[in-house]
């Protein structure tokens, strides 16, 4: 196992790319990172784990899903620096809820495959409605109000979170439970829209908020103070 782990300049690459295929049918499934401790972790348990560029973290594929990858075979490129891995896929691959992630054609636009799961029973609502999002910023502003709302910059967007915490604020003085959670959904949408435009994945905030757990919430603000 250690062989194969130095064979990789880590200095060099950091984030080694890694296309994952699927044993039976050699479909290729989807195409992820590693750094050098979730090789270690792939290698050592045989289950695929990889490095979320987006969560910033460890992420062990199917660690919410249930849609884990076990790995038959790992194989590294002549180059050192492209690893190949074989997987019995369970479930699917795609966060879309399709089997795997190459499923429109690049000329046509023609999707190739149906969902087989419905992406919000894999990652929940929030995750999902994120994924929805950054998906939207290549869609066209005049059919999609994502669209048209991303394509408008920060002002526009910021504007909209801060619009919809005044009326979340203001339903709660008035003591509405309908309009509360009404807002409240508003005001989530919008927020995860501005996250979305800086590429910041949701999983980062409740990355924060666990950090907080292990603090008092008056330490945790004298933190941010020094």
């Amino acid at each position: 196992m250690q062989e194969i782990i130095n064979k990789i300049d880590w200095q060099k690459i950091e984030l080694l790319p890694v296309v994952v295929q699927d044993i039976i049918t050699n479909e290729v499934l989807m195409m992820a990172y590693m750094n050098e401790e979730a090789l270690t972790l792939s290698l050592s348990t045989k289950i695929a784990h990889y490095f979320s560029r987006s969560k910033q973290r460890i992420w062990k594929k199917g660690e919410s899903s249930g849609h884990i990858q076990e790995i038959d075979s790992f194989s590294i490129d002549c180059d050192n620096d492209t690893l190949l891995i074989k997987v019995k896929q369970h479930g699917v691959a795609c966060h879309t809820g399709r089997r795997s992630c190459f499923f429109t054609e690049l000329q046509t636009g023609t999707i190739k495959s149906e969902i087989e799961v419905k992406s919000e029973a894999l990652y929940g609502v929030i995750d999902t409605l994120y994924h929805t999002i950054q998906e939207r910023k290549f869609a066209d502003p005049s059919t999609s109000w994502t669209a048209k709302l991303l394509s408008k910059g920060d002002n526009t967007i910021l504007k909209k979170v801060v619009e919809e915490a005044a009326e979340f604020s203001f339903a709660c003085k008035d003591s509405d439970e309908k309009e509360i959670i009404y807002e409240a959904a508003d005001l989530t949408y919008h927020v995860l829209v501005a996250l979305a435009a800086k590429n910041i994945s949701p999983d980062r905030i409740k990355q924060e908020l666990s950090r907080r757990f292990d603090m008092s919430g008056i330490a945790e603000k004298n933190s941010r103070d020094t």
